[in-house]
């Protein structure tokens, strides 16, 4: 018997239904009915400040990165059914049944509801953390599929209002979490090596670590195979690589054509209700400047916009191929309003970088670009449209496209080489293996690989991809 029927479906139902809706109540369990008058020892034994209060974020113990972190989730069979029927509303159908998503396409625009289940780990249990579903792509395709694998999302002091002893509930120093279970990703790395590399590269990414996830869906413990922990952007990732997070931090579904206040989610500064530093910048992006008076054009925009940040992140971004970002679809990237109140990007979601070849038939491009269907931009970016203006219109002028020149060529000579990162891939393959295939690895129902060869054949591809990227770029640069 595989071990999705073994498992079940009604334990499936009820993962679901906690992931894009607030939820009305956590699981009912004895141990979660406490009284408010609790102490958060009382409420949990296993509390201590270290490892569940709101102390400063313990990297080491949350993100190790030379080892694979183990983590168990249990939730209630109803709960699980409560996601399932979350999600048929969400998206239209059922789990492991297919379907075309609301109105006959497309993805929801309301996340799935919560729920809370018990977290347990280093042999320390978390209660009422908030467990809900998330993704569009790689959701979709779990949930279309029947497959255990599912992207989520925690938070730690979700349910503080229903449980105070819960308050400021953290994971050794993070109150979330972002679990991604390698969608399209035979290497199961690509993840972590990509913001490992921005990183290189000198832009602030999250940090990431290996996890095994066990879960329970009310019919007992699953293993559902290798996730990457992702660090949330405005949880803690601001504060540690900017040194504040006072700034506005955005979560933008915008091209930067024009200034949509509903297509900047604010993640914080939210009471302030000010979005004067995109107004700025997209005024000055679009300024009549550029094409009368391109170096005033240019000053204006560094004055609002980290403008050669950006061009750094183009360079990188381009290089290794992601075609799940801006300038393709307009998501996938956080804006921070450093001290200095110019807007810095920040990338997020790297499972769809480091594959396939820009210009490649094969998938529509989105709407606003032109040229061939692609997997990604050309270094020239001539295929780009105005619609997408922080690509046109920075490619249009030649004081910036030679920068962003520059930045290609320093980071393949410095960081896009075999001596910096075959190690990294040799490293990462070797650590996870074991949980990914043979006796203790990823099993039917709970994996995105067709075969153990298809993880096993992966770091060879992953290798060959940047050494063709690497020849790509300096054909460019000649």
């Amino acid at each position: 018997m595989s071990r999705v029927s073994a498992f079940g479906a009604v334990a499936l139902c009820a993962l679901l239904s906690a992931c894009r809706k607030e939820p009305t109540s956590p699981t009912a369990d004895p141990d979660r009915d406490t009284p408010s008058v609790q102490t958060a020892q009382q409420y949990n034994p296993d509390w201590t400040d270290a490892t569940h209060g709101n102390v400063p974020p313990n990297y080491a113990a949350v993100f190790p990165q030379s080892s694979v972190n183990t983590i168990e989730i249990t939730m209630t069979a109803a709960q699980w059914t409560a996601i399932r029927t979350n999600m048929r509303a969400l998206w239209g159908f059922d789990f492991g049944v297919g379907g075309m998503g609301p109105g006959g396409g497309g993805f929801p625009s309301t996340d799935p509801d919560y729920q809370g289940v018990t977290l347990r780990f280093n042999g320390k249990a978390w209660k009422n953390v908030g467990f809900r579903l998330k993704g569009n792509s790689s959701l979709s395709t779990a949930w279309r599929q029947g497959n255990y694998k599912l992207p989520f999302r925690l938070n730690f002091d979700k349910f503080e209002d229903q449980f105070p002893a819960t308050t400021n509930q953290h994971f050794n120093g993070f109150k979330e979490l972002s679990m991604s279970p390698a969608w399209a990703d035979n290497s199961l790395i690509r993840e972590k090596l990509t913001a490992d590399i921005f990183r290189m590269a000198g832009i602030p990414s999250a940090q990431t670590a290996f996890y095994r996830v066990f879960i329970d869906f009310g019919a007992g413990l699953k293993y559902c195979g290798v996730y990457t922990a992702v660090e949330v952007i405005d949880d803690s990732m601001v504060q540690t690589q900017f040194g504040s997070d006072a700034g506005n931090i955005y979560k933008p579904e915008s091209r930067f054509d024009t200034f949509v206040q509903a297509q900047f989610e604010k993640k914080n500064n939210e009471a302030a209700a000010d979005w004067s530093d995109v107004r700025a910048a997209i005024t000055a992006l679009q300024s009549p400047l550029r094409t009368t008076n391109a170096a005033q054009w240019r000053t204006a925009l560094e004055a609002t916009f980290n403008v050669d940040h950006f061009l750094r992140w183009l360079a990188i971004n381009n290089t290794v191929v992601n075609w799940d970002s801006y300038g393709a679809i307009a998501h996938n990237y956080y804006l921070y309003n450093h001290p200095t109140n110019k807007l810095t990007w920040i990338p997020w979601d790297h499972n769809q970088a480091m594959t396939g070849t820009p210009g490649v038939t094969g998938t529509a491009l989105p709407a606003g670009n032109t040229g061939p269907n692609t997997r990604g931009l050309s270094m020239t970016m001539n295929e780009v449209a105005n619609s997408w203006p922080l690509l046109r219109y920075l490619a249009n002028d030649s004081v910036y496209f030679a920068r962003y020149k520059a930045h290609v060529r320093a980071f393949v000579d410095g960081v896009l080489t075999d001596a910096r990162l075959t190690p990294l891939i040799d490293q990462y393959t070797a650590l996870i293996s074991p949980f990914v295939v043979g006796a203790n690895g990823e099993q039917p129902g709970y994996t995105y690989l067709a075969s153990p060869n298809a993880f096993l054949n992966a770091a060879a591809t992953l290798k060959a991809h940047i050494t063709a990227r690497r020849t790509v770029a300096n054909t460019f640069l000649q």
